[in-house]
């Protein structure tokens, strides 16, 4: 059996060698090489023994062009198993390349090392990289940025200069630790000890002054920042004081520009602004902050993460360094942390551009609907042991009652290789199996079942799903994160949906396309797309916490019948379990 398993392993891999590089032509090949290592960081006072590529926090930047061959050998040498996430690559064809470990790849085990190989096809923008098993991305992550191809400019003002700010978090405490405890105990993990822009919390900590991201500009210039909600489990509203963001870009698409004094994102979201500097020196620096937007129950970190915003002294100015740590700092007016309004009217202005070059290609029929109950449940606690969740039960997460079970080996693996009894079903329900109130008085049975069930789609089905979130334990928003995909969110609102009148209401014409969207407190989201990615891809909360209870699932989507309609075969480093 397993010599059969090795002969098929390696024909495959000669068919993959000759399949791979087909896609990469009329783009470079670039190479990186990330070592996964422990690193010595300190924050906050405290020095921490952390999980780091490179011996960086945040990890190194990724930088490719649009039609761009990425070979990235990823190198184990930390305790932990590890597995890296190409956070909204669509990676079509080559899904083993995806990331989530015991979904598309067995992680990466110590010793050991793996080649992520893809083509960027058809996409440009701001992505980001996090690991992708446990809690570990809380400090593996980086930016992965995508130029247009060299000929082909950005439909808004070329900037100055480009800046990536990429939002996370700090924690003193082991984040394996942290979560290890709350999936015993079944209560809510502690939260971080204080978010981050590229790695620093800022002055508003303790002993973090030194700690303070400072960007420096120039007068009259126009700046793109890169925006990149990396943190673990929280949305931010993000603002800089008396200035003015015009977003362009969401989540690696572009977007019809609006002017906002704030934006609001979420982890698993990428957003572009363009910042116009003011004409003349100002005599001031400013405050660029974030804070979360919070909408559960529960005890939430209120936080402030903030950077400085510093002009250069002109070279003709009479001020001196002196003079300059005596200019006044302005600091903005962040939303309150439960502005819902804010988030809505922010959310509804995100628009496709729909322009000729940049079409948003919604699709206008339906194969297959699908109606999804998102939100938080209980489980039995184990016997003899006490719990901390709801009346000594677990807390849990489900999609349609069921929480998500990772299993011991990779999803797309057993898929590929015909073998997946034992390791997974093909009987997702396209509905909640006892439908109720979602948004109103909860039910009395709040258990969750549990389970690893797919959704099986033939190639090129086109699919609407409509995501609900639940009050069983209180309203939350969610942002759900889809892998292969790329989606437009066609409608949403408060309350339960209706079937018979919401739809009517649907934008089919410039709806935003992104790959995390947030589902509204009490509400709804509605998404279409076109499922014509072979391969295995994970749908899930991307708040870590609810992850880790069970919010996630997966979908099938099964080979076309021409060639670039298959799933190539995995590659010979493929890690085992």
């Amino acid at each position: 059996m397993a010599a059969h398993f090795l002969w098929r392993l390696a024909f495959l891999l000669l068919v993959s060698l000759c399949l791979i590089p087909e896609r990469a032509l009329g783009g470079k090949t670039r190479h990186y090489h990330f070592d996964i290592q422990y690193q010595n960081v300190t924050r906050l006072c405290h020095t921490k023994s952390m999980v780091t590529v490179n011996g960086q926090f945040p990890g190194p930047r990724i930088v490719a062009r649009e039609g761009d061959r990425l070979l990235i050998r990823v190198v184990n040498h930390v305790k932990n198993n590890i597995s890296i996430h190409w956070h909204g690559i669509r990676q079509l064809q080559t899904g083993w390349a995806d990331g989530p470990a015991y979904v598309t790849q067995c992680p990466i085990q110590t010793g050991q090392s793996y080649v992520y190989n893809y083509t960027i096809v058809g996409q440009r923008g701001t992505l980001f990289w996090h690991a992708h098993i446990s809690w570990l991305r809380s400090t593996v992550y980086g930016p992965l940025i995508i130029l247009p191809k060299s000929s082909v400019p950005y439909p808004f003002e070329k900037p100055y200069k480009e800046v990536p700010l990429v939002f996370g978090e700090w924690w003193t405490a082991d984040t394996e630790a942290v979560i290890n405890q709350a999936m015993q105990t079944g209560g809510g993990p502690n939260v971080s000890d204080a978010y981050t822009i590229n790695g620093l919390p800022g002055p508003s900590y303790n002993c973090s002054a030194k700690d303070t991201f400072k960007l420096k500009v120039k007068p009259g210039k126009t700046y793109l920042l890169r925006v990149i909600n990396a943190a673990l489990n929280d949305e931010l509203f993000f603002s800089i004081a008396n200035h003015t963001l015009t977003v362009v870009e969401a989540d690696a698409v572009y977007v019809k520009p609006f002017e906002t004094d704030t934006i609001l994102i979420a982890p698993g979201q990428t957003t572009n602004v363009l910042l116009k500097t003011k004409s003349h020196y100002p005599n001031a620096t400013f405050f660029m902050s974030a804070r979360p937007y919070a909408t559960g129950l529960g005890t939430f970190d209120n936080s402030t993460v903030s950077g400085i915003l510093e002009y250069e002294v002109p070279s003709n100015s009479l001020h001196s360094a002196a003079s300059m740590k005596k200019l006044p700092l302005f600091k903005p007016s962040l939303p309150a942390l439960n502005d819902t309004s804010f988030a809505t009217n922010f959310t509804n202005k995100l628009r496709s551009l729909a322009s000729a070059q940049f079409p948003a290609k919604v699709p206008q029929t339906v194969d297959k609907h699908f109606f999804f109950a998102i939100g938080l449940g209980t489980s039995p606690c184990q016997q003899n042991q006490t719990c901390q969740g709801p009346n000594g039960t677990k807390f849990s997460a489900s999609v349609n009652n069921i929480s998500f079970s990772l299993p011991n080996t990779a999803l797309l693996q057993a898929h590929f290789f015909g073998q997946s009894s034992g390791v997974y079903s093909p009987d997702f329900p396209n509905s909640p199996l006892i439908p109720f109130n979602y948004t109103g008085t909860p039910p009395n049975n709040t258990m969750v079942s549990n389970g690893t069930k797919l959704v099986v789609l033939p190639f090129n089905t086109s699919v609407e799903l409509v995501m609900q979130d639940t009050s069983i334990l209180g309203a939350e928003s969610h942002p759900l994160h889809l892998h292969g995909f790329n989606f437009f969110v066609v409608g949403q609102g408060f309350g339960n949906f209706n079937p018979n009148k919401d739809p009517a209401n649907f934008n089919l014409v410039d709806p935003v396309e992104r790959n995390t969207v947030n589902i509204p407190s009490g509400g709804w989201v509605a998404i279409r797309f076109i499922a014509d990615n072979p391969g295995v891809w994970f749908m899930h909360c991307h708040l870590e916490v609810h992850t880790s209870w069970g919010l996630r699932m997966a979908w099938l989507v099964l080979n076309g019948k021409l060639p670039n309609q298959k799933l190539f075969p995995p590659p010979a480093d493929l890690p085992q379990c």
